[in-house]
Formats: C-alpha cells, sequence, structure tokens
C-alpha cells in the first residue's frame, strides 16, 4: 500500500514519528510512503524519507482578511472542528496541495498525525485515515469526531501509559505501538562519556575531579545528576535548580538544553548535544518534562527518573507524569525532595541505587535501545507493507487486533 503521513507542524516530534516508522519498513519501500507537512526544511531532517516524499504544506495561519476567524465560536464554528477559519487563502491551497497529491501519488491510506480538520477532510473525501492519539484526556467533540472517523486509532506509546479517563471505545480501537526508541550514535563507552564531559566544562577544578572518576567502578563514588530540557518550557525545570542543587550538594548537575543565565551557578555544566544517549545512560539520575519523544527515551533505562510535566492542551504531559509514577517508574519532584529530605543521612548514591532497583524497572541498567524486531510497530509497518488493498487489510489483518467490527448496511 501507499501510505501517506500527515505530520503537524508544532514541534518536529510528529515528523520524528514518521520518520520513525518509515524506517521500519524494508528500505525498497520506504518510496511508498509520503509526509505531508508545512514543518519547514529545517525543523526536521528525515533520515529514512528522501526529500522528493515530503510535500511541503502551506501554512495555517490565521489572516487579517479571513471572512470568519478561526474560532468563531458558537454557532458559527462546527463542533467537529478546533480551527477553522473562513476565506482563508492558505488553508484553501493547503487542502487543494493535500487532496490533490493523495490523488497523483495515488495514496491508498493516510495517517494523520495530528488535526482534526485533516481528519474531517479525508472522511469527506472518502481517504481511509489512521489516526494518531496522542496522550492526555482528549474527550472534547473534535477528537471524539476524528477518532470515530478513522479506521483505527495509533498510540505511540504503550497501554500501560493510558489515561484513566479514555472512553473503553476508544482504547478498543487503538493499536498501542509502544515507544519507538529515537536514532542514536554508537553507544558510548563510559570511558569516553567522561571524556566528553572534560571536554564540556573550562572549570579546572571540576576538570581534576572528573580526570579522577574510578572508571573501572563507573564512578560510582560520584552523583551524576541530568536535567533534560527543551525549548518549550524549559524556565519551569530551571526554577527547580536551587533546590535540585541544596538536597544534592556534592552531586554533579548537568544541564542540557536551554537555561537561564540566572540558573547556570546551580549545575557544573551546562551545554547543548546532540545525542543525549549517554548522559541518560550513564546518569544516577535524571530529572525532565514529559514529552513523548523524550520520555520514550528513557522509559526502558534503569535510571532513575524525576518528571516536572509541561504544562500543556488536553493535560498531555501531567497525564504522562502521573502514569509514570503509579508505575513506579518516576517520581514526582515533591516525592524525590521528600525522599531525598528523608535519606540525607545516607550517600546520595546509596540512596539512588535504591530507586535505581524498583521492581516495575526490570531492565539492565545501561540498555537504551531494544534490539527486538517483533514490536507492534515492526508488526504494523509490516502489515501496511504486506498488503496491496486497504479493504484487505483493513478486514484480515487491522479489525481483528480491535475484535471489533463496524456496522454492516
Amino acid at each position: 500500500m501507499r501510505i501517506g503521513y500527515y505530520a503537524h507542524h508544532h514541534g518536529s516530534g510528529h515528523s520524528r514519528q514518521a520518520d520513525k516508522l518509515a524506517a521500519l519498513l524494508p528500505f525498497a519501500l520506504r518510496s511508498q510512503m509520503t509526509v505531508f507537512t508545512s514543518l519547514p526544511n529545517e525543523g526536521y531532517r528525515f533520515d529514512a524519507i528522501a526529500d522528493e516524499q515530503i510535500v511541503r504544506l502551506s501554512a495555517e495561519d490565521q489572516l487579517p482578511e479571513d471572512v470568519l476567524p478561526g474560532r468563531a465560536g458558537e454557532y458559527w464554528q462546527p463542533s467537529s472542528l478546533h480551527y477553522s477559519p473562513v476565506g482563508n487563502k492558505n488553508i484553501q491551497t493547503r487542502s487543494w496541495q493535500l487532496l490533490d497529491e493523495i490523488r497523483k501519488r495515488q495514496i491508498d491510506l493516510m495517517i494523520i498525525d495530528v488535526s482534526a480538520e485533516v481528519a474531517m477532510l479525508c472522511r469527506a473525501a472518502s481517504v481511509p485515515y489512521l489516526y494518531v492519539r496522542l496522550a492526555g484526556e482528549r474527550d472534547d467533540e473534535p477528537h471524539l469526531n476524528a477518532f470515530a472517523g478513522a479506521l483505527g486509532l495509533l498510540a505511540p506509546y504503550p497501554k500501560t501509559l493510558e489515561a484513566a479517563a479514555t472512553p473503553d471505545w476508544v482504547r478498543q480501537k487503538t493499536l498501542y505501538l509502544n515507544f519507538m526508541p529515537n536514532k542514536t550514535d554508537e553507544p558510548l563507552s563510559f570511558t569516553a562519556f567522561i571524556d566528553k564531559l572534560m571536554t564540556l566544562t573550562s572549570d579546572d577544578t571540576l576538570y581534576k575531579r572528573l580526570s579522577s572518576v574510578d572508571i573501572i567502578n563507573k564512578g560510582s563514588e560520584m552523583t551524576f545528576v541530568t536535567v533534560i530540557k527543551g525549548y518549550g518550557g524549559h524556565e519551569a525545570i530551571d526554577a527547580k535548580l536551587p533546590e535540585l542543587r541544596r538536597v544534592l550538594p556534592n552531586a554533579l548537575i548537568i544541564s542540557l538544553g536551554p537555561i537561564g543565565d540566572d540558573m547556570r551557578g546551580y549545575v557544573d555544566i551546562a551545554a547543548h548535544v546532540e545525542d543525549v544517549t549517554p548522559f541518560i545512560t550513564y546518569s544516577d539520575l535524571l530529572v525532565m518534562a514529559c514529552g513523548l519523544n523524550g520520555i520514550a527515551q528513557v522509559y526502558d533505562c534503569a535510571t532513575p527518573l524525576v518528571v516536572l510535566p509541561d504544562a500543556r492542551p488536553h493535560r498531555e504531559q501531567e497525564v504522562m507524569a502521573e502514569a509514570l509514577i503509579e508505575q513506579g517508574r518516576a517520581l514526582s519532584w515533591s516525592q524525590f525532595i521528600a525522599q531525598t529530605t528523608t535519606s540525607e543521612h545516607q550517600d546520595p548514591p546509596s540512596y539512588l541505587n535504591k530507586l535505581a532497583s524498583t521492581e516495575s524497572i526490570n531492565k539492565d541498567r545501561n540498555t537504551v535501545i531494544s534490539t527486538q524486531t517483533n514490536t507492534p510497530a515492526h508488526r504494523f509497518m509490516d502489515s501496511v507493507a504486506n498488503y496491496n488493498l486497504v479493504k484487505t487489510w483493513f478486514e484480515d489483518w487491522l479489525l481483528p487486533q480491535f475484535d471489533i467490527k463496524p456496522k454492516q448496511s
């Protein structure tokens, strides 16, 4: 089947998800997948998708000349849409682009990640689609209509992280793909990791401290704490750095990502890096938000995790954090502070190692990337590669996954 993937332009995560799925296809079949997005080329560089397989859509921003604004309110806004300006030339162009390219490229099945408006456009044009469900509580009418109009739903996270409020019919119609790890470079050894840290500091005292690390015992005499931040809402995590330094005064604290100038004094190293994998692997503690791609990277690693969810629509990160905490995979900030404070007479490494041995974390320490090839995401992509007709695939492969069938007229 020829697959089209609509990747929303807010952040790079949607395009990254498309890239991960494309990488699961046999190389010869990747040319059958087309990505539709208005994210500019510099917003994300695809690895598994060639440039000719990317359709750059027009923007959808509200314009001064719109006849009606995008969220015109009751009686002027269809309940099946989140955002629908009237008279917007860009949206008219992108709609024509989308449908015309679907026709020209003979797309058999669309994957929509995410847009209730694109979902309704495809349903009205009789184009079969699957809808990507992000974490959180998405029980508003536009989302529920997009879910109802889909042949099936794709959740790029484990079923165990599902929101408690999700309706049963939505759960039943969902394929849970689990987390797919990001592409990473060859894993660094612990020695190479220490060498990397030494290149990130110009402080002589810290350099000498790193030079004396016990490589054989993987720095067991030192507590490594890594704080991982993106460009949305990093200030909220920065605000926790003074207290983090207070409760772990002897730890080597590393801040990855943006940081306020007034907070640099609370960390030992502040840097931007291309690959956070060695920091995840060799840290004694991770502090981070609950974005989908970030949690996907750390979920299967036994490194203790403290979560500080960003405030997002539909409680996206809060729901993810609550599920991780309930599983015992993570601590909230208040739990971390309380437990660290009550353990003030213990060595911090001993306390953190106790966290790492939590029964719910059943992976070996330093294992970050799964080598399995029979994951739910692999099986899903194998299925679309092995069937030529959407109807046959829908009836013979997809419906048995759900144990439900649509009513026949």
